[in-house]
């Protein structure tokens, strides 16, 4: 090989050596997003809806993939983020609390210390539903029954570490009864039992329940919701009163938002993020995520971050008060 063509190649190798290894991303395959509850829940139609608007700011090669993956109250997803390659070709939509309270009650299959927190999206307070021709209809009956009966009712809710599951605990604790909880694989089929008169309660998000929002409200009539376990009525449902309203301070809700594995490029992260925010403020998208909309709050990654030491704080007596696993 002459001297030209060692020189042409020596810069070749030096060109190459200095372009990021993610220097094609995303253009070059899918980005699978891992959903941990069933399709046509909260998670699911929140991701849904706004990933195709995140997608065209991305660029016109990108393409998002939702796999759904229910189980172990999101456990099994997360997971399976966590043990991806750290080149953003692999997001998680985590869920918090549960995010948050599997790992502090078990020996988990994954730590949070094992994620890039990229986005907040939604911040969603619980809210207690039940079919509309229950005769008890209001929160102030369902106390004054389970004094005299605790185990007269059964809630619904997805599972250990959830939203629900977890309000059901602060409940407990703050009427002094061991309140029956059944585990769900997603909102959709508390719902469905729920309505079917199966299940006399569920304990899920406002986000959840686009049917009792506004003109949906109306036209539905099939749901009914007792109270919300919000410092403040949320403005998707303004009607209906606060747990704090009545007395009893508990606070749980549902902070949802996309994660990558730990280690992906800092330019990665940034440029989702950068998409992210942009599509939340989109009115096309805004107009479509109807049930998200009241309760959309965007965070940055390493803001939601700090914002997570309070939730530690009030889950940190439910763990210690928890069976390890």
């Amino acid at each position: 090989m002459n001297l030209k063509k060692l020189e042409t190649l020596a810069v070749t190798i030096a060109m190459t050596a200095s372009v990021p290894a993610w220097a094609a991303w995303p253009d070059d395959k899918p980005i699978e997003v891992v959903v941990g509850f069933a399709a046509g829940g909260g998670t699911d139609l929140m991701a849904r809806k706004l990933l195709p608007h995140v997608q065209k700011r991305l660029g016109p090669k990108v393409q998002f993939v939702v796999q759904n993956k229910p189980g172990a109250a999101g456990e099994i997803a997360t997971a399976q983020v966590a043990r991806a390659k750290p080149d953003g070709y692999t997001l998680a939509i985590v869920n918090v609390p549960g995010f948050l309270f599997i790992p502090m009650t078990k020996k988990a299959q994954y730590g949070t210390s094992d994620f890039q927190l990229i986005s907040r999206v939604v911040d969603d307070p619980t809210v207690m539903v039940t079919k509309s021709d229950n005769k008890i209809s209001t929160f102030e009956a369902v106390l004054a029954t389970l004094k005299k009966d605790p185990g007269s009712f059964s809630f619904g809710h997805n599972g250990t570490g959830t939203n629900g599951e977890l309000a059901l605990q602060l409940l407990s604790g703050a009427i002094g009864s061991n309140l029956t909880g059944v585990v769900y694989k997603g909102t959709s089929a508390q719902k469905v039992d729920v309505m079917g008169g199966h299940l006399g309660y569920g304990l899920v998000s406002v986000g959840e329940v686009p049917e009792l929002h506004g003109k949906a409200a109306e036209a539905s009539g099939h749901l009914h919701a007792l109270v919300q376990f919000g410092s403040k009525r949320s403005p998707a449902l303004p009607q209906v009163p606060t747990v704090v309203e009545m007395g009893i301070d508990v606070l749980m809700s549902s902070e949802r938002g996309f994660a990558a594995p730990k280690g992906v490029p800092a330019e990665i992260v940034r440029k989702l993020d950068q998409a992210i925010a942009e599509s939340l403020k989109d009115p096309a998208f805004i107009e479509n995520a109807s049930a998200d909309a009241p309760v959309l709050a965007y965070l940055p990654g390493d803001q939601w971050t700090a914002s997570l030491q309070q939730n530690l704080k009030l889950l940190e007596p439910l763990a210690k008060a928890a069976p390890r696993q």
